[in-house]
Parts: C-alpha cells; sequence; structure tokens
C-alpha cells in the first residue's frame, strides 16, 4: 500500500521522518504487507534531503496514481487544500489532516463525501497536536451525554501567559520571547488574537454535540489586552488567566460557544497547564470531568498522531470507518451575549469612593480585589453572574469611571 504526502513543512516532514523510523512498526499495525510513502507534494525543491527524489509539484500525480490509497494533507489553510481533499476522497483515497482550518470550515462536507465514497477523512491531529482527543471522545465516551468541553487549545499564548504569571514579563516581551523560541510566528494573529483556539473548539464542539460549528459564528477574543495587573489581581482572587475555548449544549438544543480569557481558580486542573503544554475537559454525566493533557503542538507530537490515523485508514480500508456530524442551521451557536458568567472588572477613576458606590448600585454587592502597588484610583472587583447583554448595558451607562479590563470567571 502506498502513501502520499502533501505539504512537506514541518508536520509534513515529521510524518515522514516517522513513517522511515517506525516503519517496522507502523507496518506491522496498519495489518498491511507494506506501508511505502510514494510522494511528497510541495511546490518547494529539496536539495540533499532525503525524500528529494519523491517530491513532486504536480497534484495530479497523486490523483491519478491508483496505487496511493492515502494521502496526508498537511499544507495548511483552506485552498487549495480543500480542493485536492474533495478531490481525493472523490478519487478513492482515505486523507488523514492535521489542518484544524480545513476542519472548521469544512468538515462537516468532507466527512460527508468520505461517507458517500466510501473512503475515511481522518483529523486526529487537527486539535490536540500529539493529545489523544478526536478518537477518544468518538469512541471511548462515546457512551456519554457530553454536557460541556473547554481547555486551554494554543500553546503559545499559554506559554506567554505563563510567563506573565511566573516571570512578571509584559505581554510584549513574553511574545517577544515566544517567537524567538520559535514558539510564536512573526505575525501571531492566529495565536494571540484566538483564532487558532477558535478553530479547534469548532471542531470540538461538533464531535461533542453532532453539528457542524463554523469559526465565524464564534465569539472570539484574544490575550493582547491582558495587563500584568489582571495577572496580579487574578492572584489575589485566587487564580490566574487563561486563554480558555469552551463549548455548552443548552437546554433548547443550542450551543453556546466562545473563545476567551478567563480568570481560573487555583484549584483547577486547567490552573496548573503551564507553557506550551494544552489540556482538554471533557465533561459527561456518566464519567464526570475528564482531561486529557499533553503537548498540544509540534513536529514529532503532531506526526505521531496523524501517523496514528494513516494506520487506522489502512486497517480499515474495506471497513470503513466513520463519524462525523451533520451540517448545522442559522442560530445554532447563541448569540454571547446571552452567555451568563461572573465577571472581572478593573477601572480607573477620580473619585473611588463614588466609583464604588456605583459599581455596588449596578451589580449589587461587589467583590472588591486589592494587588500590592496598585496606582491611586485604581479599581478592581468580581460581580454576581450576570449575562453578558446586560453586563454591557450596564457598563455603557457608567460615568464614575473608567473601564480598563473585563474578563469573565469560569467553573472549571
Amino acid at each position: 500500500m502506498f502513501v502520499a504526502i502533501m505539504g512537506y513543512g514541518v508536520v509534513g516532514s515529521g510524518v515522514a521522518s516517522l513513517l522511515k523510523k517506525n516503519h517496522e512498526h507502523i507496518v506491522q499495525k496498519s495489518m498491511q504487507n507494506e506501508l511505502e510513502l510514494k510522494y511528497i507534494l510541495d511546490r518547494r525543491t529539496f536539495p540533499g534531503d532525503p525524500y528529494e527524489q519523491i517530491v513532486i509539484s504536480d497534484f495530479s500525480k497523486i490523483l491519478e496514481d491508483d496505487e496511493i490509497k492515502i494521502v496526508v494533507e498537511t499544507m495548511g489553510g483552506v485552498h487549495p487544500a480543500y480542493e485536492y481533499v474533495l478531490a481525493c476522497l472523490k478519487a478513492g483515497k482515505s486523507v488523514v489532516t492535521s489542518n484544524k482550518e480545513l476542519v472548521a470550515v469544512k468538515g462537516c462536507e468532507l466527512l460527508e463525501v468520505a461517507d458517500e465514497h466510501n473512503v475515511n477523512f481522518l483529523f486526529e491531529a487537527s486539535v490536540g497536536g500529539g493529545i489523544p482527543i478526536i478518537r477518544p471522545i468518538s469512541q471511548c465516551l462515546a457512551a456519554n451525554d457530553i454536557d460541556e468541553i473547554a481547555g486551554i487549545l494554543n500553546g503559545t499564548t499559554n506559554f506567554i501567559l505563563t510567563k506573565m504569571i511566573t516571570e512578571g514579563m509584559t505581554f510584549d516581551e513574553a511574545l517577544l520571547l515566544a517567537q524567538k523560541n520559535g514558539y510564536a510566528e512573526r505575525d501571531p494573529s492566529a495565536d494571540v488574537d484566538g483564532f487558532d483556539a477558535c478553530r479547534k473548539i469548532c471542531i470540538l464542539a461538533a464531535l461533542c454535540f453532532g453539528k457542524h460549528v463554523y469559526p465565524d459564528s464564534v465569539h472570539t477574543e484574544g490575550i493582547r489586552k491582558i495587563k500584568l495587573s489582571d495577572v496580579e489581581y487574578a492572584h489575589s482572587w485566587g487564580g490566574v488567566i487563561k486563554l480558555i475555548a469552551r463549548a455548552k449544549k443548552l437546554e433548547d438544543g443550542r450551543v453556546s460557544v466562545m473563545v476567551s480569557p478567563a480568570f481560573v481558580q487555583n484549584h483547577s486542573q486547567l490552573a496548573s497547564v503551564d507553557d506550551v503544554f494544552n489540556a482538554i475537559l471533557v465533561r459527561g454525566d456518566a464519567i464526570g470531568d475528564v482531561v486529557f493533557y499533553g503537548r498540544g503542538a509540534g513536529k514529532m507530537p503532531t506526526a505521531s498522531a496523524v501517523v496514528a490515523d494513516v494506520i487506522d485508514c489502512a486497517k480499515h480500508m474495506e471497513r470503513k470507518k466513520f463519524f462525523g456530524w451533520k451540517d448545522s442551521e442559522p442560530g445554532y451557536v447563541a448569540d454571547y451575549l446571552e452567555n451568563v458568567t461572573s465577571f472581572y472588572i478593573r477601572a480607573t477613576t477620580e473619585n473611588a469612593a463614588s466609583a464604588v458606590a456605583s459599581f455596588n448600585s449596578l451589580f449589587g454587592k461587589v467583590e472588591l480585589l486589592t494587588r500590592e502597588n496598585a496606582p491611586e484610583g485604581e479599581i478592581a472587583f468580581t460581580t454576581e453572574p450576570i449575562s453578558e447583554k446586560e453586563l454591557s448595558e450596564k457598563l455603557a451607562g457608567l460615568k464614575d469611571a473608567k473601564i480598563e479590563s473585563v474578563i469573565r470567571i469560569t467553573d472549571y
């Protein structure tokens, strides 16, 4: 049996390396006589690379080669990955991908096409990198009615926040260090603005609740606005700040999905997840809370998950392995303004007594927070649970203080 890889970047080269390094073991696990890498598709050339001779630039060679039964897509982005994957599935080739953006945007359609053509479309590596999560949800936790899923899904932002929490770095300082260490791209927007985590929670929500969740329907906030003063107030409150992606099933059949910074209590299993590590909490009616933890990205951890899917495809050539979800209708994802939670608020004022009185009047009694060396006129507090819409309306009419920061409080 022959395999092709589309995209010879960090993950694609890791897949090729792992297929060679553990070749005998992988073939044995695949239940095939052989599992050989035949083509690597990339626009670049790689002089001196061990796989130089099988690098091609013409996609049609993969598409038209009947010996290619499994195609690995590690190109990234939606286009042309979508067109290539769609064509492969229609040609009767199973596809494995690590491409979270592709699955988040086009997953429902691609799963349907795979089903129609009796092939597999697998994407374990698209959410947690090397952390097993797709297969455990679809198989090991299949007996559970999953109510909620949440987690730290982006290693770059978690590294930045960890440095702010443990070493007192500013956001800009921590971001620069992340870039120097290779954890953040030159343009870090996908990570620090929450888009990467958004795509991942969309995939998890679709898998858990049975309908596609499109990224543009999810309220997404990043960590650019987090200040060291917020980190210190979180410590005073008894917790830390994490970028949390979460999805919850509502009683009316809709889902609430959001990505944002959040206060997490120190006793939470998510609070101790530091540096580039990720953690995903699944809340089921039978099992309770289960947390999956590990490196959410990286060349070899991600390649490990990709190759595991290749093995799964090889084992299910004649007995297709299908799981997936249906498309969703407009309004399936609830407006985030309906969300009810407690909030942390930091404000500045020239009249602290008057501002505190206003906050108490607006929110009922608030819990004031303190930190060392807080400047005069700075106020921080937490509220009782309130809807996002009501919070916005109340703050819009505030005259005694300037709002500097608003962060949600979780119960994970």
